[in-house]
This record gives C-alpha cells, structure tokens and sequence, in this order.
C-alpha cells in the first residue's frame, strides 16, 4: 500500500486519483506515526519552501518522513516534495530541507537565459532520462507538466537521473537509493506521467 503524506501544503487528491487510475490503493496519511505502515511513500507539494518545512515540522512529519527514508522502502517526492528531500532552498531566504539528497534549491538565474523566458517555468516541457526503472518503456525525451521559480542542484551529479532545459539544463528527476524526486507534476502529466508512477509501484 501507498500513503500519500499529509501536511497540509499538497495536491492530494489530484496525486490519488493518478493512483487511483493505475488501479493502485492510496492512503493520505496525516499521522506520523503510521508513515512506516506503508510500502512506499509519496510526499507531495505545492507552495514554499519554508512554509512547506514549517508544516511538516509542526506535524511531526519530518521526522517521520527522514525515518522512513532510513527504512530502505522507496519514496518519491514531487514538485515541492522533490525540493524538501535536499538540504536548504534560496526560496525567500535561506531554509533548511530534509538532508535526505546532498544539494541545494536556488532560484532560476535568468543571466544565463540566452533570450527572454518567463518565470515560472510554466508548461510541457521535455525530460531527458537516463536508463532507469522509473522511465521503463519511455522514450529517452519526453513531455511533462511543470510549474516552479526554483530547481535542484545537485551536489553529487550522479544523483541526476533526469534533467530538463529551461534557459539551461537543471536536474529535473533525482534519486540516493530508495529516495526519489520529480520536479514535474506526473499526475498532471497524462500517460507519461501515469507511466512513471506505474513504475514507482513497481520498483
């Protein structure tokens, strides 16, 4: 069974029906406590960062969510979730992640946009892949649904299972073991984004 974690900052219902299409039993999970029960765990996202972390803190969900990473079960963070599992953010100021991938999430730097793009990076935009179970029976560039002002920098580039450009190339898709993160949205993401979520359940 798959818990989608609660903390009052994600798009839950629209994440469970993705599930829910795939034929595949979800659970939101407010409590804590019972995120070890599951399988596999999605941690979800949408807004800031700090407000983000502020919420998961006072839940008592970060630290659930860092315990269960130790579990060695496979986790995937998306959007605002991806960026929570990395140490800090530059989003209004500096802020603290969860530590669970080694980088850090900055802003766009429209200085290196060769002409004017628009921030957010709002739309369907390609995801070049590596050979990974996530994307099993996709082709190497795909589309995907995206909305964000800042993105991950790895620290460790072998980190980086997928990237995406956008004025330059940014780490789009991320994993350290059992800990995985998409930036884009797969369940806004039609049958490419159901396809990557019908591998994480086979992972």
């Amino acid at each position: 069974m798959i818990g989608i974690v609660d903390y009052n900052m994600g798009n839950l219902a629209s994440v469970k029906n993705a599930f829910s299409l795939l034929g595949e039993e979800v659970v939101v999970e407010s409590d804590p406590h019972k995120l070890k029960e599951y399988d596999k765990l999605i941690l979800p996202g949408v807004g800031a960062f700090g407000d983000a972390m502020e919420h998961l803190q006072v839940r008592g969900m970060d630290e659930a969510v860092k315990a269960y990473a130790q579990s060695g079960k496979y986790m995937l963070g998306i959007c605002l979730g991806m960026q929570l599992l990395f140490d800090s953010s530059e989003e209004f100021g500096l802020n603290k992640g969860l530590g669970l991938i080694e980088g850090k999430i900055v802003g766009f730097d429209r200085a290196k946009f060769s002409h004017d793009l628009k921030v957010p990076h709002m739309g369907w935009n390609r995801m070049f892949t590596q050979d990974h179970p996530l994307f099993e029976g996709m082709d190497d560039e795909h589309y995907l649904y995206f909305v964000h002002s800042f993105h991950a920098v790895c620290a460790n580039k072998n980190n980086t299972i997928g990237e995406t450009e956008y004025g330059y190339r940014f780490s789009s898709c991320v994993q350290n073991g059992n800990i995985l993160g998409i930036q884009p949205h797969p369940e806004k993401s039609h049958k490419n984004g159901l396809s990557i979520l019908k591998n994480f359940i086979k992972l």
